[in-house]
């Protein structure tokens, strides 16, 4: 399994650009410890917002690219609704050829809507603009002359789209937060998939990596009556249709799934926990404010630390255990840790990727191991 981290290079609220400047700056430092430890992977999330610091993922990550050496990066994520995918694609290309071959994207939805007005689209257009979008830029990684043809963009002629990436094809993973109707896609097309866990148990996301991978076997949709989401996959793939499948690019890896949760580490579970819950809980009570969720408690907050929680937070011990009873349930190929949140200082972000990089990630390789030599498990 891959092990790597992610962020949204969080901002106090009142950040004014000095702040940010250093924000940015400490955020390519957690990027080269996370490569000097050997970890596989770095996602940079895209947010168009005062309380984070980047709406440019591939920037973030092109600076990231010249101070690193094996480590991939990824946008965590790209929102593809509301970019245009000719300017994606372009981007990743260049960011691939910068870092000799290690960009991702990371399409999704994404979780907030400041950048729909933002470039003038209509949210009522919300999953067809990532539907559409989706397709062409998945022909844009497939085929170096484009002819495409949408609703919501300027249609492509016969159009050369360079530069061209070094990989082949240039990775691009499905995130999803929940949807089924998003699994099923994902999978219905052969793409890696990303699951955020932000909540619940994370015994209740294995239903959407059964389905995932039910939709990989089928190649298309589940059928009428399966997860009650049939209809509506069956809809969204007609609207794909079939210049979507023909995009698809093989993947030399095959589907994969991944998991990304909120990750935090110190010498002991009681530490973690007293460090970790002011930062994490003015986060999500501001995020809470906004989408009418009650405020957090702390004993809330202590539950999702617990075996069966959502949290990954705690000695490197426990947080080796997490990731090995999750693996149990969903048998996923890339575990992303999102370690900095809120105002969590920047020296315990560093502190505790160490621990994640030294301590956790050979722990969890070394158990995993014999079970991949294994046939039987």
């Amino acid at each position: 399994m891959e092990l790597g981290l992610a962020t949204f290079a969080d901002l106090p609220l009142g950040a004014d650009a000095p702040h940010a400047a250093r924000r940015l700056r400490e955020l390519l430092e957690e990027i080269e410890l996370a490569d000097q430890l050997g970890l596989e992977v770095f996602g940079v999330g895209e947010h168009h917002r005062p309380d984070y610091a980047v709406s440019a993922p591939p920037i973030a990550l092109a600076a990231a690219a010249a101070r690193t050496q094996k480590i991939r990066l990824s946008s965590a994520v790209t929102v593809l609704s509301s970019a245009d995918p000719v300017r994606v694609f372009q981007d990743f290309a260049t960011l691939d050829l910068i870092s000799g071959g290690r960009a991702e994207i990371m399409a999704g939805r994404g979780s907030f809507t400041e950048s729909f007005p933002l470039y003038g689209l209509d949210l009522d257009d919300y999953d067809e603009l990532f539907a559409e979008k989706l397709e062409l830029l998945l022909a844009l990684r497939s085929s170096e002359r484009v002819t495409w043809s949408g609703r919501h963009r300027a249609a492509l002629h016969d159009v050369g789209v360079y530069p061209r990436p070094l990989q082949n094809p240039l990775p691009v993973w499905i995130a999803v937060g929940g949807t089924p109707a998003s699994v099923a896609r994902a999978g219905m097309l052969g793409l890696p998939l990303m699951i955020a866990i932000i909540g619940g148990p994370p015994a209740r996301f294995a239903p959407l990596v059964d389905l995932y991978r039910r939709a990989v076997a089928q190649g298309r949709p589940p059928a009428d009556g399966d997860d009650g989401e049939g209809a509506a996959l069956e809809g969204r793939a007609r609207m794909q249709g079939e210049a979507l499948a023909r995009a698809v690019a093989p993947n030399p890896a095959g589907p994969a799934v991944g998991i990304n949760s909120h990750t935090y580490l110190a010498a002991t579970s009681q530490r973690a926990a007293d460090e970790y819950f002011p930062a994490y809980s003015q986060v999500m009570n501001r995020i809470g404010r906004e989408r009418g969720w009650p405020p957090m408690a702390r004993a809330q907050f202590d539950a999702a630390c617990g075996p069966e929680g959502h949290l990954l937070v705690g000695s490197p011990q426990q947080v080796v255990e997490k990731i090995l009873a999750e693996h149990e349930l969903f048998a996923h190929d890339r575990f992303l840790g999102q370690v900095s949140i809120g105002a969590l200082p920047h020296a315990r972000a560093m502190r505790a990727i160490e621990l994640f990089g030294s301590e956790v990630a050979p722990a969890v390789r070394g158990a995993l191991a014999p079970r991949a030599a294994s046939p039987t498990q």
